[in-house]
Parts: structure tokens; sequence; C-alpha cells
């Protein structure tokens, strides 16, 4: 086990456009940081310059807002448009008052306005979604950076959620690959000799966690570096950390 974690933020990286490689962007602003990336770093990466990269952007100017839209638009004083991409987004609204709108993604994903963001975008009337398949991003650019570099390295996408019974916005995993994102201890001791029944950690969320306090909306750092964290190597989903829906309480 290692006494201490590091934790590196990239910076250099430059406006992210639909169909910019992010891993050379990435090895670009590692290499003039003179920082290299080894066998074992975890590479967290904000979601939303994988989703400009993929062109997951939505130009609200193009849609046409239903009626149910217009509808909790009026209710909440929101842009019909912004609504109707959120609908689009969803598979289910889980809850909603005068204020917020919490929806279930296509991916399963319990958070607001189902990941649809207008912070962070060029243009007025532009949106971001998140990526289509997370879990795939980050295969993908774990495999380029193994191209590129020569490492393995593990790889989360993140993004910023809100919390049953906490106060506050925290980064999550969405995307993982190359790491399994739970730790079970359930059957193992505890320093006091009993055994642990429940104990799950989220590594994954945690990780992701710690990286958002380098990773802020105003600091234009969107790529973390994770260094002398062991974690369990392996075909690792986000899918994992999302609670099905007959054990989630909040629903």
């Amino acid at each position: 086990m290692s006494s201490s974690i590091r934790l590196t933020a990239i910076r250099g990286i430059p406006e992210v456009r639909p169909g910019d490689d992010i891993g050379v962007m990435i090895s670009r602003a590692a290499g003039g940081m003179k920082f290299k990336l080894t066998d074992g770093d975890i590479v967290v990466v904000a979601q939303k310059i994988i989703s400009k990269a993929e062109g997951r952007l939505v130009n609200l100017e193009s849609i046409a807002p239903s009626e149910f839209a217009h509808e909790i638009a009026r209710g909440q004083n929101r842009d019909p448009r912004l609504i109707e991409v959120i609908l689009s987004e969803s598979t289910n609204i889980v809850r909603m008052d005068g204020q917020v709108l919490i929806a279930e993604t296509r991916h399963g994903l319990i958070c607001a306005n189902a990941g649809v963001d207008r912070s962070n975008v060029i243009g007025e009337n532009w949106v971001s979604l998140l990526p289509f398949a997370p879990d795939d991003s980050a295969l993908l650019l774990k495999t380029r950076l193994a191209e590129l570099l020569k490492v393995n390295v593990a790889v989360i996408i993140t993004d910023t959620f809100g919390r049953p019974w906490r106060e506050g916005l925290v980064n999550v995993a969405i995307g993982v690959a190359g790491m399994k994102p739970l730790k079970d201890f359930r059957g193992k001791m505890d320093d006091h000799g009993k055994e642990l029944s429940a104990t799950v950690l989220a590594v994954a969320d945690e990780i992701a966690a710690a990286t958002g306090l380098l990773m802020k909306k105003t600091s234009r750092i969107p790529v973390v570096v994770v260094r002398g964290f062991y974690f369990d190597h392996g075909e690792g989903s986000a899918k994992e950390l999302v609670r099905a829906k007959e054990r989630d309480l909040f629903r």
C-alpha cells in the first residue's frame, strides 16, 4: 500500500472541438509540462471534453419543443428548447419541482437535467450532452494513450452530480476502463476481528471526487493524473456503480 497519492493537473489543453484527438492533446500537454505518464497511473478526464470531441453538442436553435416541454418550461421558467433536449436524453423523469429536473439517462445514470449542460460550451445557444457510451470512450482513450506513450494506464471519465441527503456537488465516475470501479471487502475481517458484511467501496467515485479539487468549473483543467493508488486492474465498467432500480430507495 502507498502512503501517499499524488494528483497532477494537466495544464495547457486547448479548447476541444468535434473530431479532436483527446489522447494527442493530453500527450502534448503533459509533454509541455515535462510530465511523463507511467504504468499504473489513472488518467481522469472531465466528461465535457470527451463530449466535445465526440460531437455531442446541440444547438438549441435547431430544436422544436413539444407541448410537454413547454409545460415543464413554464413551471420552471426555463427555455423549452433546453427542456426538450433534456427529455430526449432521458428515459424517465425521476423527480421534478419548480426548479429541479432529475432524470434517468439512457446510461441508467440519475442526475440533474439528464447531464445536459450549458456551461463551458462556446456559443449562447449550444449545450453539451453526455458521451453516448462513456465506458467505450474511456477504453478508446486508454488504448490511444497506450499507442502514443507505450503506457498501461486506467481511465476514468467524470461528471459532476448532486447526491441524496447531501448538499453540494462532487465528481463521480461515469466511464471507466482498465480498473475495477468497486472494491469488495465483504467477508474480510476488520481490525477487531469482526467480519465485514456490507463494505463495498466505490473507489472510482472516490478517485473522481478527489480530482474534482483540481478540476474546477473555471480552472480550465479537464484532466488530472492520479499516481500512487494501487487499484484492481481489469475490465471494469462505470455501470457497476449504478444501483439497480429495485434496490434504490430514493425512487
